[in-house]
Order: C-alpha cells, then sequence, then structure tokens
C-alpha cells in the first residue's frame, strides 16, 4: 500500500510539471513569455518541494546523496531566470524517479511473484470429513488434500499413490515432476495434476516456502557493498560537480554556464545502475532456484575465487543407492532384492529406505511383512510371504545363519554391504554406495571457467573413501577427517587467498557456511540449520546450479560497473563541455535524461542474463563412509 501511494505522489508530481512545461511552452510561442515564465515556475515548485522533503528525510537518516544536485540545479536555475531549464529539469528529474521505481518493481516481479503465492488456508482431512483451517493450525502428521492447482501449503509426504506438482516458480523447472508415494513434497509447489493427499511432516512456519518468504524480504531490505560504495562516490561526484560549476562561473563570469554543469549532473547514474543491476541479478537468480539472501552476497558472490566443498549430501547424493547385487546358491537377484525391501518396509533406517525406494522404483509388488523384530544397529528378522527372512550388516546375518569363511563378497572402499538370508541360508547381498550427483562434474568445469581458481573438497569422512569421490574431478586439494571446527580452520585459512565459498548441507556445515564469505545450502533436503547459517540457498536438490547462481552473479555486477563508468563518464563529458558554453541549460537537461534512462536500460538486462546450462554426465557409484549410516554393516 506505502508502495502504490508514492508511486502515485510521484505520478502526480510528474503529470504536474509536464502540464507546467507544455503549458508554458505554448504561452512562450504565443508572444506571452512573461505567462509562460510564472507557469513553468508553478510546474518547477512541487517537483522541487518534494525534492527537498526527500533530501531533509535522507539527512536525518545519515545518508545524502546527488539529489542535492538535483535542488541545487532547479533552485540555481529559477534564481538566474532560467525557467525553462528548471521546468525541463523537473520533468526529467521527477519521470527518472518513476522509471527508477518502475525499473526495480520489474526487477523484484518475480520475488513479489513468490509472496503472492503464499496460501492462508489448508484443507484437512478429520473424522472422515474435509474442513478447512489456517495454516498456523496445521501439524506434523495431519494429512490434507492438496486439489488441482493448489499450493502446497506445508513440506511434507504424498500420502497418495502419485502426485504431479509444478515447481517452477521455486526452482525453475518448466515441467511438472511425479512425486511416488512417500517422496517429500516441497511447500510452494502447485499442484498440476489430480487431487493428492499430503502428510504433513512440519509446521507451516518451519516450512520451505515460509523460509523462502522470510529470506526474499530480507533481500528486498538489503543494500549491497557495492552499493554502499556508490553512495560514498556520490559525494566525491558531488563535490566535483560543484567544484566545476563554480569554476565555470568564475573565469568565465556567467552563471548560466554554472546552471548547465548542474544541470547536466542531475541525477547520477551512481543511485541508479547499482540497485536496479543488483536486484535484476536476484530476481534472475530466483528463477533458476537460486535463493540469494539479499544484494551484499550477490556482490560478494560474483568475486568468489575459491570454492569448498562438502562431500556427502553436497557433492554427492547423501542417500545410499544398490550398485550391484550378489546371489548365493542360485537365487534370482529380482528375488532377493524383493524379500528384502518387503522385510525393510517395517524399518525406517536410511538403507532400509532406500532398499524399498529401489524396489518400487523397479515395479516390484512389495507384501506385508509378519512377525519382525528390528535389533536396532544390526538389522530386522521377519516373515514375508511365510518365508523367515533376515536382513542387516554381514556379521549379524552370519551369526543368525552361518557361512563358510570364503563367502566375503569384496567390496570397495567406503561401500555398505547388505546381507540378505532366506529360510536359513544365505541367499545373497545387496552392495549399496553413494552416487555422485548428477552434473557435478560439469558444474566444476563450468565453475572454473566463470573464474573460480582453487576448489576443494572438505569431509569428515576417511580419505581412502574421499579419493575415490574425487577421483577423475581435478579438484586442488582434498582435506578428510574433518570436524565441524575444523572445516571452520579451512574455510578462515583459505580467505586469505580471496573470497571463499563453502557449500554444505549438514548441521556439522553450519559453522563453516557461517565462516565462508559466501555460504551455500542445499535447501531442497539440507537441514534447517545450514539453510540459516547460509548466504545462498539451492532451492532444488541439484548442485549444478550452483555455476548458473554465480554466472549471474557475476553478469549483473557487471553490468552495474558498466553503468556506472558509461553513465559518469558521459556526465563528465556534458559537464565540461556545459563548461566552456556548449551546452545550455536546456540542452543540458535533455542530455542527462539521455543518460539516466540509457543506464536504467542497460542495468534491466541483469533480468535476461541467460547462464549456461551445465551438462549432466550419468551418475556414477561412489562411496559413502562414516558421514553415511550403514545398515549394521562396516565399510
Amino acid at each position: 500500500m506505502e508502495t502504490t501511494r508514492a508511486d502515485r505522489f510521484k505520478t502526480a508530481i510528474l503529470l504536474i510539471a509536464a502540464t507546467g512545461l507544455t503549458v508554458g511552452l505554448a504561452f512562450h510561442f504565443t508572444g506571452r513569455p512573461d505567462i509562460a515564465n510564472l507557469i513553468w515556475i508553478a510546474g518547477v515548485v512541487p517537483a522541487l518541494a518534494a525534492l527537498l522533503v526527500e533530501i531533509f528525510g535522507s539527512i536525518g537518516r545519515g545518508e545524502i546523496g546527488l539529489d542535492v544536485v538535483a535542488a541545487l540545479s532547479m533552485s540555481a536555475a529559477l534564481v538566474f531566470g532560467e525557467t525553462l531549464a528548471a521546468a525541463v529539469v523537473a520533468v526529467m528529474y521527477s519521470g527518472g524517479t518513476l522509471l527508477e521505481a518502475f525499473a526495480e518493481g520489474r526487477a523484484r516481479r518475480e520475488m513479489h511473484d513468490l509472496l503472492s503465492r503464499v496460501p492462508r488456508t489448508a484443507t484437512r482431512h478429520r473424522n472422515g470429513g474435509l474442513e478447512e483451517v489456517p495454516l498456523d493450525q496445521i501439524a506434523p502428521g495431519d494429512r490434507l488434500l492438496i486439489r488441482q492447482g493448489d499450493v502446497v501449503p506445508v513440506d511434507g509426504t504424498v500420502a497418495s499413490e502419485a502426485a504431479f506438482v509444478d515447481t517452477s516458480a521455486l526452482t525453475g523447472e518448466s515441467l511438472p515432476v511425479r512425486l511416488a508415494h512417500g517422496a517429500d513434497a516441497m511447500s510452494g509447489s502447485t499442484n498440476a495434476g489430480e487431487a493428492f493427499d499430503l502428510t504433513a511432516t512440519r509446521e507451516a512456519k518451519d516450512s520451505t516456502y515460509a523460509g523462502i518468504v522470510r529470506l526474499v524480504k530480507a533481500a528486498q531490505a538489503s543494500k549491497a557493498p557495492m552499493s554502499r560504495l556508490a553512495d560514498r562516490w556520490s559525494l566525491g561526484f558531488l563535490a566535483v560537480t560543484v567544484i566545476i560549476a563554480f569554476a565555470a562561473w568564475w573565469f568565465t563570469g556567467d552563471p548560466i554556464r554554472a546552471v548547465a554543469v548542474l544541470v547536466v549532473a542531475t541525477p547520477c547514474p551512481l543511485i541508479l545502475a547499482v540497485p536496479v543491476a543488483l536486484v535484476a541479478g536476484l530476481s534472475r537468480a530466483a528463477h533458476f532456484g537460486v535463493l540469494i539472501k539479499g544484494a551484499g552476497p550477490l556482490e560478494t558472490m560474483a568475486r568468489i575465487r575459491t570454492l569448498i566443498l562438502d562431500k556427502t549430501g553436497t557433492l554427492t547424493d547423501g542417500r545410499p543407492q544398490i550398485v550391484s547385487i550378489d546371489s548365493h546358491d542360485g537365487m534370482v537377484e529380482d528375488d532377493i532384492l524383493r524379500l528384502a525391501a518387503a522385510l525393510d518396509q517395517a524399518s525406517k533406517h536410511p538403507v532400509a529406505l532406500a532398499i524399498v525406494a529401489t524396489a518400487k522404483e523397479r515395479g516390484f509388488a512389495l507384501p506385508v511383512p509378519s512377525d519382525v523384530a528390528e535389533i536396532p544397529g544390526e538389522g530386522v528378522v521377519g516373515h514375508v510371504e511365510g518365508r523367515k527372512v533376515i536382513v542387516g550388516g554381514d556379521a549379524f546375518v552370519v551369526s543368525r545363519v552361518g557361512r563358510r569363511p570364503g563367502d566375503q563378497s569384496v567390496i570397495a572402499a567406503g561401500s555398505v554391504l547388505v546381507a540378505v538370508a532366506v529360510d536359513g541360508h544365505m541367499a545373497g547381498h545387496l552392495v549399496m554406495s553413494d552416487p555422485l550427483r548428477e552434473g557435478a562434474g560439469g558444474m566444476l568445469d563450468g565453475l572454473r571457467r566463470e573464474g573460480i581458481a582453487r576448489i576443494l573438497l572438505a569431509t569428515g569422512d576417511r580419505a581412502d573413501v574421499a579419493e575415490r569421490v574425487t577421483e577423475g574431478l581435478g579438484l586442488d586439494g582434498l582435506r578428510a577427517g574433518l570436524t565441524p571446527d575444523q572445516k571452520v580452520l579451512l574455510v578462515l585459512s583459505e580467505r586469505k587467498r580471496g573470497p571463499v565459498m563453502m557449500v554444505g548441507d549438514g548441521v556439522n556445515d553450519a559453522p563453516a557456511l557461517a565462516a565462508a564469505d559466501v555460504g551455500v545450502a542445499m535447501g531442497a533436503r539440507g537441514a534447517a540449520a545450514s539453510a540459516e547459517a547460509a548466504d545462498v540457498v539451492l532451492l532444488v536438490d541439484r548442485i549444478d546450479r550452483l555455476g548458473p547462481g554465480i554466472e549471474i552473479a557475476r553478469g549483473a555486477r557487471r553490468i552495474a560497473v558498466e553503468s556506472v563508468v558509461a553513465g559518469i563518464g558521459l556526465s563528465v563529458m556534458g559537464m565540461i563541455a556545459a563548461a566552456f558554453g556548449y551546452l545550455t541549460p536546456v540542452q543540458g537537461a535533455l542530455l542527462q535524461e539521455v543518460i539516466d534512462v540509457a543506464v536504467i536500460l542497460n542495468a534491466l538486462r541483469a533480468l535476461r542474463i541467460a547462464p549456461h546450462e551445465p551438462t549432466t554426465p550419468k551418475p556414477k557409484a561412489v562411496s559413502s563412509g562414516q558421514d553415511d549410516i550403514a545398515q549394521g554393516a562396516t565399510p
């Protein structure tokens, strides 16, 4: 509402100034310059008064900028009888401020789209019926109905057989995503298919979308270091402007030349280009699923020279997957997987969940197990279709069924070996490991092309496991066996070489993310603590989105610098020309407005930055190690 009132006020001031200029010109060309001068003054006074109020308000906040030049130019033009020039400046300045407001509004559009999508209520199943409830009344475990076209109100898991959701507003993914039963659904996504049920896993205030809204509001209120630097530059430019104007008057005795100099300097691209370009960069990055918490982190992100990556859940997928099935006694591999998955339905262990997910992906119908007993950290025992099944660590299963010493399967460092026994005999082994994320290799190559000089891996895993992960990636360094405080020390030591970016997803990464110049959290599945500590959150669970984010940050900063340099350069040339008498005050006002419009339009180019889409090589299986949890198995 306040923004609307401000825009209406600026529009009214522009209309008054434009009407005064137009009507005054009509009287001027009909031979009534006296009336024209009065009308021009009447059109200038409201604009000048509004500008003075804004200047005094800024001074009260401890800020001072180039609006002072605009006030000086209008005042000087009125004092020395250049009323037409004053009227032109009033129109151009009020038009420029309105154009600036429009430009920033255009740049923030995608962020406002995020805010406007916040749902207010949700439909909850209760006592065999449905009820509409406010979001703050939803608790974890509630079963919600998500109708077609509804925005998912809270984080949860799909309780129906499947769901199709549109995540384009959050992640930039253009096509709807199919979520199977039990899959995580991100709040803020839209139901693009038939109605489905959702089991809430978080309260609304703790859900992904609520966090995004908080970050967006913080980003809108932020001010980049580059923008603050522009404020300091503006004081220097103000001094240069006054000196040139005074010198032109002093050496020529013509005050009109001083007026022309002041008019050419009104306003300055410094106060327009930087905020518009950086806010446009924030908006563009959000479109690609990279939420940057403000203009400051975006500007710092553009200067990153060193990248430090966590391993599990960041460089790797963080979820164990089956890479091979070893069969014993001639049992069919599919039967081994189906029986193991059927029994593991009774367990919430990460490895058990991965086995069940793999079986469902392969289309197996899983019977319900019975007589299930789970031994924490060891394995699960039960009956499936009348057959006794044991699933767990190799040592646990061997202790139950026995096996010849030569039966041990050979696995790579860091892999997890899950043994499966059926009816008292060893049926086989499931070999599991943590796959490298899709696009990780291409992403690292792209970052090097963007100027990242050093890329390091920092992990709490064993050295042999870390070496297997980094094989062929061409990293500049590997630090294994690190505790959270040691990761912080690594970040601090690397900062001596230049700005450092740290990427992680777990609670143990939060201190290092906070210590880095730019901390990046994997927000889709990462811990809330890491998302809070980070400056950048990847909304989609894809590490390759980091490349487009950095490319957009560099592009937005480059456009801001180009706009400032070009705008200031043209303004200085115009002031010098005015000082030597080559520009009248009216011509100077028109020239400066052309410069300002060009600067704003150039800054808006940040909205059209098209980052290179990284290649996504086929993922390969890599080890998991101590960062992962084995179901009773030791690597």
